[in-house]
């Protein structure tokens, strides 16, 4: 595992974060803008285009028809306000900043198995590394000790039998 290209990976997976957020807010804050701006046309313009409206309206039907009839229109504005404000965003920065993050991503993801097999293999097989250092040491312990073992048990062995024949 190399630790300059975690970093770098990661540097880089922050900038994207940073890149896609601001992308985003500044989304939210265009579209609570202009659903602030359709309320305030809503507010204020509306009410004296229905005040004129309605007296017109008023000569021609009755109140309550035209009452009505200005209730569908500003539902029907309204929708299109809507529709309007709730646009999705930029296709293009979005897009490439989330391609930007998801390579980051996998990146660091092939990163930590590599640490994550390094890591497991290391601690599985601790002694793995240290076999092959070990067999020559401990084969000539093991025979050093076999010899004495032996050349004890045949002096041991030699003058017994010696003073059983005598």
């Amino acid at each position: 595992m190399d630790t300059e290209n975690v970093v770098k990976h990661l540097r880089l997976l922050w900038r994207t974060d940073r890149v896609i957020a601001d992308i985003r807010l500044r989304h939210l804050l265009v579209g609570l803008g202009l659903r602030a701006f359709a309320a305030l046309i809503a507010v204020f313009g509306l009410l004296m285009f229905e005040l004129a409206a309605y007296l017109g309206l008023v000569q021609i039907t009755s109140a309550v028809v035209a009452a009505a009839a200005l209730g569908g229109c500003n539902i029907v504005i309204a929708a299109l306000l809507l529709i309007i404000a709730s646009r999705a965003p930029s296709g293009r920065e979005l897009e490439l900043a989330n391609e930007i993050h998801s390579s980051s991503m996998d990146a660091l993801q092939l990163e930590a198995r590599s640490f994550q097999s390094q890591v497991s293999n290391l601690i599985n097989h601790p002694l793995n590394n240290l076999i092959p250092l070990l067999i020559v040491p401990i084969a000539t312990m093991i025979i050093k000790t076999l010899r004495t073992q032996g050349h004890s048990e045949s002096e041991a062995s030699g003058p017994a039998e010696a003073s059983h024949s005598d």
